[in-house]
């Protein structure tokens, strides 16, 4: 008869047990906390694959006494939830119906919100878990009737006890006594990102071939070829695309080539190209206007040759835009003026700028300096100021030359 996968045989039964995750459920974490005082409000866990979030709601249920019932949104329906609160009454749930709901962000917005009706009631106490965002996929209502707690990811070092009773439990069932050095411990876990539930996965292989040592050669090939957890339409996703842009807008070379080689080693190359179209424009602009040109080069080239050449064009462009001076003046300067829009203001635009006729308006070019004194914006915002040069050599430069023009009129035409 097969054996339940060992990652499921070995799952805590205490907070003792859980892999990281010390600001929830350590000595004086808050999840340990409220559940030793018995206090269990509903509650929403998110984070990345394999950080506990289902555990800590076994054992939140099990120190509570409450009844657990489990369901996974990707295949549950309403009446699933409705059969759960039918079965309230049963002696089982005298001290309550814990309902842990997995993957809550497949519940559309009705589904959600049927669930209130039942959290109001008293009727289950929901722990919703989620690998999502929660503020982006799950509805406010329901938000605003539950804790939220983020479960990050594992840090590979505190993976290694769960290894290390992973290896105990394979011994055990063997009658074995296999051994494994911390430092290929530490390989595993840091090849698996955290996941302490894959890296339990290799650990179970790589005993199975190995003799009285697990070594480093025993995990050849066991381990992931592509580090860490990248979903396109995830967190992951965006956390990495944030951390290239905040490293070259924070001029740092090495932490952007590195992002940018991550993002690259899970096949995303539509992405990391979009972003760095951005960056060029959003980050650099005005400093060095030749960035936005450069990067369009070099993602259009990328997109042509494919991966894995495509990195080439792609790392030049990256080490390109940290290194460049940088400025935000026109990002600022357009999110002041769209904030001025929201407000209502500058609805009718001046007559002598609109077509046809435009009456009274006056061509700068027939005059010297190819400049002339008028009003461009709404009578409104006459005299609004978005744009401030930024400090860098291109944008000083355009500064003292537009102090020129502007000092230096006459109203005079050209002769």
């Amino acid at each position: 008869m097969a054996q339940k996968p060992l990652a499921d045989r070995m799952r805590p039964t205490c907070f003792n047990e859980v892999a990281g995750q010390s600001h929830l459920v350590g000595t004086t974490g808050i999840l340990r906390r409220l559940t030793e005082n018995n206090r269990i409000p509903n509650m929403i866990f998110y984070g990345p694959p394999g950080t506990g979030k289902t555990t800590v709601a076994n054992i939140i249920a099990e120190m509570s006494g409450m009844q657990l019932y489990k369901l996974n949104a990707t295949t549950a329906s309403l009446s699933d939830v409705k059969d759960v609160i039918s079965s309230t009454d049963n002696i089982f749930s005298e001290n309550g119906t814990l309902l842990y709901l997995d993957e809550i962000q497949y519940f559309n917005k009705k589904q959600q919100q049927s669930l209130l009706e039942f959290m109001e009631n008293g009727k289950i106490t929901l722990i919703a878990s989620t690998t999502e965002n929660p503020y982006y996929y799950v509805y406010n209502a329901l938000l605003s009737r539950s804790s939220v707690f983020e479960f990050k990811s594992v840090t590979p070092e505190d993976c290694i006890p769960s290894l290390y009773r992973a290896l105990d439990m394979l011994n055990s069932d063997f009658s074995d006594k296999k051994t494994a050095d911390s430092s290929v411990m530490l390989r595993i876990a840091r090849a698996c990102a955290g996941d302490v539930r894959m890296s339990i996965g290799v650990l179970e292989n790589a005993f199975y071939v190995s003799d009285d040592t697990i070594t480093n050669e025993s995990i050849d090939g066991l381990l992931p070829s592509v580090v860490g957890h990248y979903d396109k339409n995830g967190d992951v996703h965006y956390d990495l695309l944030s951390c290239l842009q905040k490293s070259i807008r924070g001029s740092d070379p090495d932490a952007a080539v590195f992002y940018l080689a991550k993002i690259l080693a899970s096949g995303d190359l539509l992405s990391a190209c979009r972003r760095i179209l951005v960056i060029a424009n959003e980050d650099i602009g005005c400093a060095y206007p030749q960035a936005a040109s450069l990067a369009y080069a070099c993602t259009e080239s990328a997109r042509a040759l494919g991966l894995p050449e495509a990195a080439i064009p792609l790392s030049n462009i990256v080490t390109i835009l940290a290194t460049a001076p940088k400025s935000n003046t026109s990002y600022l300067a357009f999110h002041a003026a769209s904030e001025d829009i929201s407000k209502g203001l500058g609805q009718e635009v001046p007559k002598h700028l609109r077509s046809p006729g435009f009456e009274g308006y006056i061509y700068p070019h027939d005059y010297e300096n190819d400049y002339v004194k008028q009003d461009y914006l709404p009578k409104d915002l006459i005299g609004r100021k978005y744009y401030e040069f930024g400090t860098n050599k291109t944008e000083q430069a355009a500064k003292a030359y537009h102090d020129f023009i502007i000092s230096s009129y006459s109203g005079r035409k050209k002769s």
